[in-house]
């Protein structure tokens, strides 16, 4: 319960707004239009006598708390049925023995007026009214103190305050503070006398603990700002120096009023000091869909998905009817869960559309919950069908969609009679801003390349959850730390045994030597790069195969030092099938960090982690953003394997086509990433057979332990129909696609005419899983269109060539005169020198 409620016979607005702050009020009907918005309130009817019931149930509608009525009215409201816990009796402390039994049942709250506060007369009052509040406006021109507060509470009566009595000020004989009326009842249990203080979001979900004194909480109410009291270094005020300040929401006492809750707008990272949210967890359910929704409405790429849920109108408005639609027809506990999980997304993106949160919307149904009178409740005839019209789904040959159909059926386009326009925009990727992503890890990779260890340390506290001494583990590598099972043991084995033998193969062992004229031999010879450092993702999965992709590779080259980064997990250990690899290329150092902090630390060494010459493997925006950068600092002197884009297949099928392979590997890349991109070119397919591939996805989704990722990217993904093979390698040419399946009846004969493609695969028995694990080829290719002029990963990506030239005197007798001439053409006397110079000599 509150400590006092204030009456508002002042409208002073800074005034309001604090004691909003801290409860409940009490206004005439004349100022309810004068009251901010959101703010608690009842109405009392001292002196409107003409109110009558039809305007009662409307505030109460509204969300009026109480509507606290004098004697003479109490009879008839309560006879026209408004409900007992909304209705209080205005009453004189003497006229207390003519209440009637059915006023006394039919109200919930006694507003008592007396001259004096008499605490035995109260308490009598208190007896008789056994299931009401009490609460106590004295009618005297001086406030009660803190002594009269307490008492009245303590016989569970509440104060009545009227503002013209409160003041932010210093409490005087007129007006008592605002702080001083909210501190009056509270305890300290504590030898220093400070009140635990629980903090929470607007909507009640814990922030974190702390503790507050008169003087902070004083200072919060007063100010609205969130102020608490350090345990040992005084008067804390919450993002004074970190910008993660608060504003103050409410402010309220426990029942043994000896602790308190703030209920805040956190503002800046978050209330830890770990630069997130809560101390206690991350946030889930609705508050963190709100918080992503907010992020992706900020930042979602133009034309992705995402980004036209909140900018195309009628999709948003034809998502909502189709999830409302699956929930009506779920009938089991998951089906129902999982679809309003559904309907809750798309009706919560319309809200972050708006500018609505979820404490508006719990404010409506705050409102809802309060309300009096009902609708009749029938639906709008454009939502209500005779049975008749809506018969139970019959089986049907063609796809009939499921009832999650919505969220893994891809979008279809013909490339017949396409604008050039149109097309482009089929052959599109979600832009990626790289200069947003840079200038967002520039902090991180300057801060690692100014402290070294020691920032390293702190980052991968902060973004991987690992409390770690050293990032760095040296080998030989502990036994224990790559015990593994040994299927999966016998299986990188085998993958290790096939990537070598194709990586040894590509290796440049041989001198090139050419004599270009006589005497004039030119060379072009192999070295490793010396120093190479591999990431490899973790987060969503555990990726041994990007290490044997990237190790193997550099293993054969002969590259002196591999440093291996990839993040720890909240233990601070890494993988076990990581360590196996790592132990099986010859890792000299595993680097336990992620994100662009290992980037950084690879790129510019620091005490503990050897500095590399190229950076190589896939990962998150974070990571492409600070490898980007650092390959453009001279100082760092390090270069990259490729830019790097989220993982991509494109599919070509015709007739022969096995509707289960197509959809099985569509679906192997749409599972690696809400942003995968997925494309199916059919080739003249017929409607059937392209509803049986759609029916192969929907199935095969549902079966699948990441169906939530394929639920984001699958709907994203398309289906290009094409009236021939020729047309579809065209597109795929022009698509450029990390990865090409070929599901044709003459795929061996294709293979000639792909152009651009980070990696084929060819006929139905070649999944695209097998390159990505172990039939031999790299799987860390070009993504985002870069297959146009960039190769996958390869023995070559991890070796330099120099070439050397040796020319004999006769040679030069015979080349000289030509680079002399050119020279001097040139103006270059010096170049032109120094074979004059020789030649010369042997005049």
């Amino acid at each position: 319960m509150p400590v006092f409620l204030p009456l508002l016979d002042e409208l002073t607005s800074d005034l309001v707004e604090v004691i909003a702050r801290i409860g409940p009020v009490i206004v005439s009907p004349s100022s309810i239009s004068n009251l901010p918005h959101g703010i608690e309130y009842s109405v009392t009817l001292e002196n409107s006598p003409d109110v009558n019931v039809d305007l009662i149930l409307s505030w109460l509608n509204e969300g009026v708390e109480k509507v606290i009525v004098p004697l003479t009215l109490a009879k008839e409201f309560i006879a026209a049925g408004l409900p007992s816990e909304r209705l209080s009796l205005l009453l004189d402390v003497g006229n207390f023995s003519a209440v009637s039994d059915t006023v006394r049942n039919g109200v919930s709250g006694v507003f008592l007026k007396t001259q004096v506060i008499d605490i035995d007369l109260i308490s009598s009052v208190s007896k008789f009214f056994t299931n009401s509040s009490i609460h106590v406006l004295a009618g005297t021109s001086s406030p009660p103190t803190v002594s009269n507060i307490r008492e009245l509470l303590a016989i569970n009566a509440i104060p009545v305050i009227p503002t013209s009595q409160l003041t932010l000020s210093s409490t005087s004989a007129q007006r008592i503070n605002v702080a001083d009326a909210f501190l009056a009842p509270v305890v300290s249990d504590r030898p220093d006398g400070l009140f635990p203080t629980v903090v929470t979001t607007e909507t009640g979900h814990s922030l974190g603990l702390v503790y507050s004194s008169a003087q902070s909480v004083t200072e919060s109410i007063i100010t609205g700002k969130g102020v608490y009291q350090s345990r040992k270094h005084g008067l804390w005020r919450k993002g004074e120096t970190s910008g993660a300040t608060q504003d103050v929401v409410s402010i309220r006492l426990d029942c043994d009023s000896d602790s308190l809750e703030f209920r805040v707008n956190q503002h800046g990272a978050g209330f830890c000091h770990l630069n997130r949210q809560s101390c206690f967890s991350e946030i889930s359910g609705l508050p963190a869909l709100e918080n992503t929704l907010r992020s992706r409405l900020a930042s979602a790429p133009e034309g992705s998905y995402t980004r036209r849920l909140f900018t195309d109108s009628a999709l948003l408005q034809s998502k909502i009817m189709e999830e409302a639609d699956e929930l009506c027809r779920a009938v089991d506990k998951k089906d129902v869960a999982f679809e309003a999980a559904d309907l809750f997304y798309f009706a919560l993106t319309k809200c972050v559309q708006a500018g609505v949160g979820i404490k508006e919307i719990e404010q409506s149904l705050d409102v809802k919950a309060k309300r009096v009178t009902r609708r009749p409740g029938n639906a709008k005839p454009q939502f209500t069908k005779p049975a008749a019209e809506n018969p139970a789904p019959q089986p049907q040959a063609s796809f009939t969609p499921s009832k999650t159909d919505g969220s893994i059926r891809m979008r279809t386009s013909d490339l017949a009679g396409i604008t050039p326009d149109a097309r482009a925009e089929l052959l599109k990727r979600p832009v990626l801003k790289s200069d947003e992503m840079i200038n967002k890890v520039r902090p991180i990779v300057d801060d690692v390349r100014t402290r070294g260890d020691a920032a390293l340390l702190e980052l991968t506290a902060k973004f991987d959850k690992a409390q770690l001494t050293s990032n760095v583990v040296l080998p030989p590598f502990a036994p224990e730390t790559m015990e593994i099972d040994p299927d999966v043991r016998a299986a990188i084995d085998q993958a290790y045994l096939n990537i070598h033998k194709f990586h040894d193969a590509q290796a440049d062992k041989e001198t090139l030597v050419v004599e270009t004229m006589p005497g004039v031999v030119c060379s072009r010879f192999a070295r490793p790069i010396g120093r190479v450092g591999l990431y490899v993702p973790g987060g969503t999965a555990i990726l041994p195969s990007t290490a044997l992709m990237l190790g193997i590779p550099a293993q054969v080259a002969g590259c002196k030092q591999i440093i291996l980064a990839t993040p720890p997990r909240a233990d601070g250990s890494i993988s076990p099938e990581v360590m196996y690899v790592a132990h099986r290329v010859g890792a000299s150092a595993i680097l336990k960090a992620g994100g662009a902090q290992a980037v950084a630390a690879m790129a510019y060494g620091t005490k503990t982690v050897p500095k590399v010459d190229k950076i190589f493997g896939p990962g998150n925006q974070w990571v492409t953003a600070a490898k980007m950068l650092v390959q453009n600092d001279t100082d760092a002197l390090v270069s990259i394997d490729m830019p790097a884009g989220p993982s991509e297949v494109l599919v070509i099928a015709d007739y022969t086509a096995n509707p289960a392979f197509v959809a099985a590997d569509l679906l192997s890349q749409a599972e690696h990433g809400v942003d995968s991109q997925v494309v199916l070119v059919a080739v003249n397919l017929t409607a059937e057979k392209l509803a049986e591939i759609e029916r192969e996805v929907d199935v095969q989704a549902k079966a699948l332990s990441r169906v939530e990722i394929v639920r984001e990217s699958i709907p994203k993904s398309i289906i290009v129909k094409a009236s021939s093979v020729e047309e579809a390698i065209t597109f795929s040419n022009d698509y450029a696609p990390e990865h090409l399946i070929l599901h044709l009846g003459n795929a061996p004969e294709c293979v000639a005419s792909i152009e651009n493609a980070g990696s084929v695969f060819v006929g139905p028995f070649t999944p695209e899983s097998c390159g990505d694990y172990a039939s031999g080829t790299n799987h860390t290719l070009p993504t985002n269109g870069y297959a146009r002029q960039f190769s996958g990963v390869n023995t070559l990506s991890f070796q330099k060539h120099i070439t050397s030239q040796q020319i004999s005197q006769e040679g030069l007798k015979a080349l000289g005169p030509v680079v002399a001439t050119l020279a001097d053409c040139e103006g270059l006397q010096a170049h032109a020198n120094a074979v004059r110079i020789r030649l010369g000599t042997y005049q």
